[in-house]
């Protein structure tokens, strides 16, 4: 039977389930690292269910199957675990808690304690009649899952005696018919998986905590000052109510405990559990003792119960309960009850559900240990992670049960080297963000001078008495100034009263295509044009087209030939070119005939000579 769940929406991994469970039934499997349980190897102790801060970790309910078995109509019987003493110390009187159950809707309410005494007396038979066998009292049903799954060579040394919640399940089918439905409330989770174990007369329909309990009782509306008192349904126990002491049974049995002559260990706790088992697995000959063991401490810290605290306080409310339920018992009857019941059968088997995981290699194991940080030779452990010691652990790793984040001190190191990693990086990333705001302040008055640079320019370019473009390299107008508008005519000056300086206007759509293609072939070329004259209209236009940002910007300048002013200023423009042009000619004609007599004279001067010397 599933008993413990896990929802992934409220998990916040901090795994301390995973730490707390004794047997590692729950693990880390999916890639998200979600903690998963092992319901195989699950023993339900509930430990995982008081260690999760997220409440993330509940346990299997049969609280709605028992409320439609309420409703049903068939007759039912609670039975009650004799913990009830110290569970219940808020309602005054237990005889108003046994009305309030029968307000439920259940037609009989008996307490487990009668069912203690029988198997007590089972007990004390077996061990009485010793025949060199030892054994471990299978009361505290977690303790039997363990032996099961964990111990299956010890399945044979479990007392063949059935639970207190079993036997009482009997007694009650043999009372009150074998139709009667039968619910238990008490604190233990893992009589959910033991209740499933049997049919007919030992079944048990339905396995409610105390805290479910007291849930029908909110949901009923049932409280004790609305209720008169009702005592429990017969046979009654005796010192079954004694049962939720660790060692009650021990006590109701009859058997010795004493140093020097005792026959029985009791054991409780979790830790202690464990270490009896596995005491008793190796040593069993040596130790010569039966053991009784309990996971909790008894019954009265077991999982179902509202709280765990205050341990000898509950168990002082028990004893008292006790001696209150002894003080006028019919212990003739009691008797009588005990010959009747004592003939049902309260033997059972057990089942060997052998969940142990073949050994790791230990040289796996010694790496896994190095990873860790852990020497091989060293035994010591801080237990934080669940484990006896470092090497349990590596093995539980290579075994495919744990993780190694679960090891605090290596998550610890782990995390210190993560902030000494962002330490750095914060540190790099400072320097970086320092140097970021000194670039983005040399950016700032870099882009403040090309601002005041661009305005100087667009100023100067809108005062130029010659038309002035510059474009793109889609040839889109980047700016143009006023000259230039009236240039291109009256298309254009509407235009830029929509448009100031026809930014982003196609040039191809304002000037004739013989004026664009010049500025093309200084965009492909980058190839500076200089004193062109075009004819554009009726206008004749020195056109001069220069590269301002290579295959990227360029700009233009026309000039009106036909404006006074700049014919006269081309005319003298013109001639001083002509004039200098001239200068260079004659200069070079000068330069030749100097040359050339230079040469004559050198002839000249050698036939001299050569007539000479022939006279």
């Amino acid at each position: 039977m599933r008993i413990i769940e896990i929802d992934h929406t409220r998990c916040t991994k901090s795994y301390a389930c995973i730490r707390t469970c004794p047997v590692k039934a729950i693990l880390i499997r999916s890639s998200d690292e979600m903690p998963v349980v092992d319901h195989d190897r699950c023993i339900g102790c509930g430990s995982c269910l008081w260690v999760c801060a997220s409440n993330a970790v509940s346990h299997t309910s049969e609280l709605e199957l028992t409320v439609d078995m309420l409703q049903s109509g068939r007759k039912l019987a609670a039975i009650v675990d004799p913990t009830i003493s110290g569970e219940f110390p808020d309602i005054t009187d237990y005889r108003k808690f046994v009305e309030m159950i029968r307000s439920l809707g259940f037609h009989y309410v008996n307490e487990v304690s009668f069912g203690v005494d029988l198997v007590a007396r089972k007990y004390h038979e077996l061990l009485s009649d010793f025949r060199g066998k030892y054994y471990l009292l299978a009361n505290c049903p977690t303790l039997v899952s363990c032996i099961e799954k964990f111990y299956p060579g010890l399945t044979d040394n479990l007392a063949p005696i059935v639970t207190p919640m079993t036997a009482t399940a009997r007694v009650v089918r043999k009372a009150f018919g074998k139709d009667v439905g039968v619910v238990y409330f008490g604190p233990c989770l893992s009589a959910k998986h033991e209740a499933g174990l049997y049919d007919r007369e030992g079944k048990v329909d339905a396995v409610l905590t105390f805290r479910e309990l007291r849930e029908l009782f909110d949901r009923f509306q049932i409280k004790e000052s609305r209720v008169e008192y009702s005592d429990f349904d017969p046979p009654i126990g005796y010192l079954g109510s004694l049962y939720p002491i660790s060692n009650g049974i021990v006590y109701a049995a009859g058997l010795n405990e004493s140093l020097m002559h005792g026959k029985v260990i009791t054991v409780e706790g979790r830790n202690k559990m464990m270490d009896a088992a596995e005491e008793f697995n190796r040593h069993t000959e040596n130790l010569k003792k039966h053991f009784n063991a309990f996971y909790h401490a008894g019954c009265l810290t077991g999982p179902g119960n509202t709280e765990r605290s205050n341990k000898y306080l509950r168990r002082t409310m028990v004893v008292d309960y006790a001696h209150k339920r002894l003080k006028d018992f019919d212990k003739k009857q009691w008797e009588k009850d005990m010959e009747t019941y004592l003939q049902l059968d309260l033997s059972r088997g057990f089942v060997r559900d052998d969940q142990r995981l073949p050994a790791p290699d230990s040289e796996q194991v010694e790496e896994i240990m190095k990873s860790l940080g852990k020497s091989p030779d060293d035994n010591a452990a801080c237990t934080a992670c669940g484990f006896r010691s470092c090497r349990d652990f590596a093995a539980s790793i290579s075994q495919g049960l744990s993780k190694p984040d679960i090891c605090l001190n290596y998550s610890l190191k782990k995390k210190q080297e993560y902030i000494k990693t962002l330490k750095n990086n914060n540190e790099k990333l400072k320097k970086q963000q320092e140097s970021l705001l000194e670039k983005e302040k040399n950016l700032v008055e870099e882009n403040q001078k090309i601002r005041q640079t661009s305005e100087t320019t667009s100023a100067l370019l809108k005062n130029l008495p010659s038309a002035a473009v510059i474009v793109d390299d889609k040839l889109k107008v980047i700016e143009s100034n006023n000259s230039f508008i009236k240039v291109l005519g009256e298309d254009a000056e509407m235009i830029n009263e929509v448009i100031p300086g026809l930014s982003g206007a196609d040039l191809k759509s304002l000037l004739p295509h013989t004026i664009y293609n010049l500025f093309t072939y200084v965009l492909e070329n980058d190839e500076n044009i200089v004193g062109k004259d075009v004819h554009h209209g009726e206008r004749l236009l020195n056109v001069s087209i220069y590269s301002l940002k290579p295959g990227k910007v360029v700009g233009g300048v026309f000039r009106d030939m036909y404006v006074a002013e700049v014919r006269q200023e081309e005319i003298v423009n013109r001639v001083n070119e002509v004039i200098d042009e001239n200068l260079k000619m004659v200069q070079n004609i000068a330069f030749s005939l100097g040359e050339g007599a230079s040469v004559t004279e050198k002839m000249l001067n050698s036939i001299i000579g050569t007539f000479k010397k022939t006279k």
